[in-house]
């Protein structure tokens, strides 16, 4: 038997190598729908409801800087209730906006309750800049004054007054950003070159529960015409799509069968046309999915990420390790994100030969993956190597599972129920 103070230096999760993956899956609720739901309840002086919200790390931080503004946040089983009759507190420093990107969307929830907010800068993964000049952009034509410090952000206005916006390119947060400002502001707000993903029609469906006139969503186009207040939202959180593609992957590199559960339909046809591409097999029924990656063997070419509804940037890791796996020469092309190739270094540690040159990998799979200690650095790249172990040979030890935490609620439980061969070394 190991020492366990041993086994923890090792790392944080231990995963050995096994054969095919098989057995039903249910998929968690969706991270990125989550979050602009929990500012957009801010918006109604009461009680709103989100339900089967998912109890992941990124969740919790946005609990604190939302307790933080004088919410009353609170878990009822998996029900999360957020009672925003009293916003007191506008300031939040960047020890609290610094562990999570999307905070900066509260700058609207704060400007449209109190018409002022001070914001630490946000912090979050490694893979990429992601600048917000768009959001203040955008908060500027409705009307804001924003002072800049090399540390905070402020802003302050009057009444948030409806206006015409063209974001110079397609970005979730901005369009978030310009959505939840325009909710309650006077007059109507016209949002042109909209970001087109899932989660802005999820955000746009729970503010109509709410009592917001908004039209458009999922297009490039979306409208707004001001209402003076909104009613409480209860609203179940939708599956996560980029978890579901997760565990196809998973069903991918082990050559299995998983079926899962709650599947977002109509939300990953891009990336299941890459998994048909390359052998995978799938049939969706009655809101599940069956995905048999048993004829798994093709390379799909060169894929690129794109912006909905094109490939996902947040699957290209999870589909690079499943390319490790496959004999021939593969590319992806990272067009979202310059940092998102950080996850090669630890994947060519387990035997792969992947090859960097500018914002393309090339992969050079079908080489023997064997297990090694290993290094999660950002969310998505740590559930890929989580998938490359369980296609290596022998024991593989993940350290910095605090990322994989950010977003998946229970990746190891769900991939030791359909028998991978996964324990974590220590809980949290």
């Amino acid at each position: 038997m190991r020492d366990p103070v041993g086994v923890e230096a090792l790392g944080d999760i231990c995963i050995t190598g096994g054969g095919p993956l098989g057995g039903t899956i249910s998929v968690q609720s969706s991270k990125n729908a989550a979050l602009p739901m929990m500012a957009a309840s801010c918006l109604h002086k009461g009680t709103s409801v989100l339900r089967d919200c998912p109890r992941i790390a990124d969740v919790d931080s946005m609990i604190r800087i939302l307790r933080r503004m004088g919410a009353d946040v609170r878990w009822e089983g998996k029900d999360l209730y957020l009672d925003c009759s009293i916003l007191e507190n506008m300031v939040i420093p960047g020890t609290y906006t610094e562990r999570m990107r999307s905070s900066v969307i509260l700058l609207s929830v704060m400007l449209a309750r109190k018409g002022r907010g001070s914001l630490g800068y946000p912090g979050g993964c490694v893979i990429g800049k992601r600048p917000i000049d768009m959001h203040l952009a955008a908060l500027e034509k409705l009307g804001v004054q924003i002072r800049e410090s090399p540390e905070v952000i402020e802003a302050e206005c009057g009444r948030l007054k409806g206006t015409g916006i063209c974001f110079p390119k397609r970005s979730v947060g901005a369009t978030q950003q310009g959505i939840l400002a325009a909710v309650l502001a006077d007059g109507e707000t016209v949002l042109e070159n909209c970001a087109r993903e899932p989660e802005i029609c999820w955000l746009c469906r729970y503010l109509q529960s709410m009592g917001a006139r908004i039209a458009g969503e999922g297009s490039d186009c979306i409208r707004i015409q001001g209402v003076s207040q909104l009613e409480a939202g209860d609203f179940r959180v939708p599956p996560d799509r980029i978890v579901a593609g997760t565990y196809i992957c998973a069903a991918a590199i082990s050559r299995g069968c998983i079926t899962l559960e709650r599947f977002p339909d109509g939300e990953l046809d891009a990336f299941l046309q890459v998994y048909r591409k390359m052998g995978g097999q799938y049939e969706g029924k009655s809101g599940k999915l069956l995905a048999n990656g048993n004829g798994v063997r093709f390379s799909p070419g060169r894929i690129v990420t794109e912006t909905y509804p094109g490939f996902p940037t947040d699957l290209q890791a999870p589909l690079m390790a499943v390319l490790t796996t496959i004999d021939g020469v593969s590319e992806i092309t990272e067009q979202i994100f310059e940092n998102r190739f950080q996850v090669v270094r630890q994947m060519n540690k387990m035997g792969a030969d992947i090859r960097v040159e500018d914002h393309t990998a090339v992969i050079y799979g079908g080489r023997p993956l064997r297990g090694s200690r290993v290094q999660a650095q950002e969310l998505r790249g740590g559930a890929a190597l989580i998938l490359m172990a369980l296609a290596a040979e022998g024991e593989t030890w993940l350290e910095g599972d605090s990322f994989i935490q950010r977003g998946y609620e229970h990746i190891c439980e769900d991939l030791s129920s359909v028998g991978g061969m996964i324990k974590k070394t220590q809980e949290y």
